[in-house]
């Protein structure tokens, strides 16, 4: 008997009814929006469609042009750059070393409640986590250094900022990500352990031997998921811990976009940026990935 789609829908009619809120979601929220990806080779205008829009000057490529003559603009991909490395070779290990920690715990008890303070601060936003950091880290009223009888700058200069603005983003984050990590550490066969343990293996040969290859596959696709990312940058984080006297290091692409498309109504100017943005994140992520199969990993896909 063939395949038939008619009664194929007629069977699961109720399942495609349910798919269809989420699909039109997805066609008139992520999908229509993309036709709007034109105003990055046109005019200034959002007052017509984009496609009625004249063709901007340098054969359309004018607001790329002015971006990467932008002084602003170099100064924020630099910045992006810079903190997304930080983020990568100094956050991304802490879940996988907090993961192995956990993982070690003998009493399950107290192994829950220690993930549920490491899962705390991620449902805190960066408006509520910015407050915090002003009330302890202030140079001359925060709380740790009134204790401390300094005046440290933990927020007022470019280089003590960036060293704030990555452990708050290992605070937030570390447990979150741990997740992933224990998830697949619950994937490890118990018998390689016990073979391990016969062998005469410490804990820390169990560690590096056993579980460090047994969640190999999940650090590559995080690493590739991560570099893929490099040129990305969220805009609540540095746009609430930043000040007027960090500027300099804090002045993100994000934060660019938002001055010069939202407060200096650049729109096409901003949609050059953020496509720019979008084009070499996908060629990081395609090239981390090819890297991955190449040394003989999963990848991504």
């Amino acid at each position: 008997m063939g395949f038939s789609w008619k009664t194929y829908l007629k069977r699961y009619w109720t399942l495609y009814l349910l798919l269809l809120l989420p699909v039109a979601f997805f066609l008139i929220f992520r999908y229509y929006p993309m036709a709007y990806v034109l105003l990055g080779f046109k005019k200034n205008n959002i007052l017509i469609p984009p496609w009625q829009v004249e063709w901007a000057k340098n054969n359309g490529f004018q607001w790329f042009i002015r971006a990467f003559s932008d002084k602003s603009f170099i100064n924020a991909l630099k910045n992006t750059i810079f903190l997304n490395l930080l983020d990568l070779f100094i956050g991304m290990p802490m879940p996988i070393i907090m993961a192995l920690l956990l993982n070690e715990l003998a009493f399950p008890k107290y192994k829950r409640i220690t993930q549920t303070v490491l899962y705390l601060p991620h449902f805190l936003s960066w408006v509520i986590i910015s407050s915090i950091t002003l009330r302890l880290f202030g140079t001359h009223d925060g709380i740790i250094n009134k204790l401390l009888g300094t005046e440290f700058p933990f927020i007022s200069t470019e280089g003590t900022w960036r060293g704030t603005y990555i452990f708050l983003g290992i605070w937030k984050e570390c447990g979150w990500n741990t997740i992933i990590y224990l998830a697949a550490l619950t994937g490890i066969n118990p018998e390689l352990y016990e073979a391990a343990e016969v062998d005469g293996a410490t804990r820390l040969q169990k560690i590096w031997h056993v579980t460090l290859p047994g969640i190999r596959s999940t650090i590559i696709v995080l690493l590739i998921m991560n570099l893929g990312h490099i040129l990305g940058s969220e805009f609540d984080r540095p746009f609430t811990l930043s000040n007027k006297l960090v500027q300099g290091a804090s002045k993100t692409i994000s934060i660019f976009v938002y001055e010069r498309g939202i407060q200096g109504q650049q729109y096409s100017l901003s949609t050059a940026v953020g496509l720019f943005q979008s084009v070499v994140c996908v060629i990081f992520l395609l090239l981390s990935n090819s890297l991955a199969k190449r040394f003989g990993e999963r990848g991504v896909w």
